[in-house]
């Protein structure tokens, strides 16, 4: 994680990071104004802070109260050396604790990241540097042999090179990538979490059966969501950006809707209009792009190959966006390989679907075809011996698909975890399974997965797929444990060179009777996005119509300008909010597209809150007593929120009752709220305070430096697109 620190005044220090800033200061008695803790205070609190969460994790996990669980911690230090300390951390537990628990808690306690990291005895670096975004890469932290050329199954070049290759595309972009974290939890699975230093939302995870290997599937997908625009999706790209010459790609094209809104005839071919217009009720409209929010401009389109024939099929943007995520985008040494890997995640996806959805029961591996695999073999040994009984099956469907499955139990939970890999070869398919269970999990995160059900209902709706696509943690029928399968093994072989599994994976679409669509991006790396209309989507079409992105255009603009709207914009603004039967809990950053600060206000704010305090603004106390009640009801905001609208709703129920009055209370009231509280409260029910809490901003977003700083890192993008195309 990158720290930047910034001198203040005096001695004190502001260290900022994520989304948060920590201010540092001295002792009065070491010159300093004693406004804050001392960097080393930090330092010893950060340990004992560490503890007291992996304590609350263990009784989360078992549903032991952490009410009466004190947690200590001292620093001991030897007189002869100061630098030679120890740290006692002790642990009050109230007898109602069993004594399985107890050592329980105090082993998870041995587990606190900082007192690992204190023991392993970190290793400091000092250098002074032209500039601190330069050196991009230089806290990945794997450093491959210089003469090491390690082949991989499925990839054309060493792993060495290929991670070369692709920090050097993110060093030239200026791009300074990090690693989050590393994860090694049983042999031959390794994951990590990497993400943009600058911009954090820019993150990206990676699996292998080596930690190289994981390094460069992390790297990949942060070159292909880079080349796809993933990390931008549904955001406001600005107005520089959504005026500029090309807003996404180059090559796009901006085409008009018909004089009654109706599609434009450049856009899409029969087949796709088939899948995403059965009805007639698509209209051009639905398809204005989310991030550019340019009405005016039209329909952003972009180029997209047609397989079967070679010609070029216009998609908006905005269609691509709403139903297909991250699914069928990939990176590789060349173009083959990255599509061999596009159309193993799209039958991966397509399979998993088909087999949740419709309960099928699939066969078990044997164990002799397991023993060929001695690597795979010991990591699922490890999760067994944790208490994971693993259960490998194969979901190829007869022979059909380069499928496999490996579903985790969790006997202490009964939650199942069902992972599912793709690819030619089916050992390649099967590590993938395996590291895609574990990929960013610890045991403790095994604890969160659902139980199996029989309720088919829950098993067939389409949210559930979605959880699923997103981390697997969807629910799946108990009818998949049954031992009556509904296919035959089937050890299954389409593993050639890529250009080979290439066309045979496109020769599984075609006999499926599918057509799909590719773009190639070759100027950032090597990735390329490809489309199966009617197969490939993660989201329905109707989507386009009922629940589209782009409904935040109704409502960015104004939003933004909260504060200088006149009443009758406002009353305007409610009752669009009110007629579009938007759940009250949807959250302003998903509505609009802004990414807000979530420690902000303006980060925890859902329509609920949005129309309460716009009611609040009108002076209408009675639909503003509804919507309290409501927020106090299912408030999940912070506990701050939480008082002032308990405080709002005793004051607006005297407001109300004509018989009550204010200065009977206002001392009582005071005692138990707090001035500050009340302060506010008055205020916004006599007009004097307006949107309390919300700073002021505008479509210029001053001031939300979470949402600037992933514009930032798009117009470097923007930027390099734009140099490529201008040669």
């Amino acid at each position: 994680m990158e720290i930047k620190v910034n001198f203040l005044d005096n001695l004190r220090l502001e260290a900022k990071f994520d989304d948060f800033s920590v201010i540092a200061d001295q002792p009065i008695r070491y010159k300093g104004d004693g406004s804050a803790p001392s960097p080393f205070d930090y330092f010893l609190a950060s340990s004992a802070l560490c503890a007291a969460y992996f304590v609350k994790v263990y009784c989360v996990s078992r549903e032991i109260p952490t009410d009466g669980i004190r947690i200590s911690q001292n620093n001991i230090v030897d007189p002869e050396n100061r630098y030679n300390q120890i740290f006692k951390i002790q642990v009050e537990l109230p007898e109602s604790i069993s004594e399985k628990d107890r050592k329980g808690i105090l082993r998870s306690i041995d587990r606190c990241t900082v007192k690992k990291v204190i023991q392993t005895g970190p290793d400091f670096q000092i250098e002074d540097v032209e500039s601190l975004d330069d050196d991009a890469q230089a806290m990945l932290m794997v450093k491959p042999e210089q003469d090491a050329n390690t082949f991989i199954l499925g990839k054309d070049l060493p792993l060495e090179q290929t991670i070369a290759n692709m920090t050097g595309i993110l060093a030239d972009l200026g791009m300074k990538i990090e690693v989050a974290s590393w994860r090694n939890i049983v042999p031959n699975v390794w994951s990590l979490h990497i993400r943009d230093a600058a911009s954090q939302m820019c993150f990206t995870n990676g699996k292998g059966a080596t930690k190289e290997s994981a390094l460069c599937s992390a790297l990949g997908e942060f070159i292909e969501r880079l080349n796809c625009n993933f990390f931008y999706n549904d955001q406001f790209f600005g107005e520089e950006v959504a005026n500029s010459d090309f807003v996404h790609y180059p090559n796009e094209k901006w085409f008009q809707p018909g004089p009654n809104d109706e599609l434009p005839s450049e856009i899409l071919d029969e087949h796709t209009l088939a899948v995403y217009d059965a009805e007639g009720e698509l209209k051009g409209s639905n398809l204005i792009d989310t991030n550019s929010g340019n009405v005016e401009r039209g329909i952003c389109s972009i180029p997209y190959t047609r397989h079967s024939d070679g010609e070029t099929v216009y998609f908006p943007s905005n269609l691509i966006e709403n139903l297909f995520l991250s699914n069928g985008m990939s990176a590789g040494n060349n173009l083959a390989e990255a599509k061999v890997q596009c159309l193993s995640e799209i039958f991966e996806r397509a399979v998993k679907k088909q087999i949740i959805e419709q309960e099928i029961v699939l066969p078990d591996v044997p164990e002799e075809v397991l023993a060929k695999y001695p690597s795979i073999v010991d990591g699922i040994k490890a999760l067994e011996e944790q208490g994971f009984p693993v259960v490998v099956k194969d979901a190829s469907l007869g022979g059909q698909f380069p499928v496999m499955c490996v579903t985790l139990m969790n006997p202490k939970t009964g939650g199942v975890f069902a992972s599912f890999g793709a690819h030619p070869s089916l050992e390649v398919a099967l590590e993938r399974s395996l590291t895609e269970l574990l990929q960013g999990r610890s045991f403790e995160g095994l604890n969160d997965v659902p139980r199996p059900t029989f309720n088919s209902m829950a098993v067939s709706e389409p949210e559930n797929f979605v959880e699923h696509f997103i981390d697997s943690t969807g629910v799946i029928s108990w009818r998949f444990f049954s031992a009556k399968k509904d296919y035959d093994f089937v050890e299954w072989d389409f593993s050639g060179t890529n250009e080979e599994e290439c066309d045979q994976l496109f020769g599984i679409l075609k006999d499926l009777g599918k057509e799909a669509y590719i773009a190639e991006f070759t100027d950032l790396g090597i990735a390329c996005r490809i489309l199966v209309p009617g197969y490939s989507e993660v989201y329905p079409a109707e989507d386009l119509i009922w629940d589209n992105t782009n409904k935040a255009l109704q409502y960015r603009e104004d939003i933004l300008n909260l504060h200088r709207l006149s009443d009758d914009a406002l009353a305007d603004l409610v009752n669009r909010l009110e007629e579009s039967q938007l759940d009250n809990y949807t959250d302003i950053i998903t509505l609009i597209g802004i990414e807000f600060d979530e420690n902000t206000v303006w980060g925890q704010l859902t329509i609920l809150e949005l129309k309460l305090l716009i009611y609040l603004a009108l002076g209408d106390l009675e639909e503003t007593m509804d919507l309290v009640e409501s927020f106090l009801q299912y408030n999940d905001n912070t506990v701050e929120r939480g008082i002032f609208y308990q405080a709002m709703h005793t004051v607006l129920e005297i407001a109300l009752d004509e018989e009550l009055e204010i200065e009977d209370y206002i001392y009582n009231l005071t005692r138990m709220f707090g001035q500050d509280v009340m302060d506010n409260v008055i205020g916004s029910i006599n007009g004097d305070v307006r949107f309390y809490g919300l700073t002021e901003t505008s479509t210029k977003l001053e001031g939300l430096d979470k949402h600037l700083k992933l514009i930032e890192s798009y117009k470097k993008l923007h930027k390099a697109r734009a140099a490529i195309a201008a040669k």
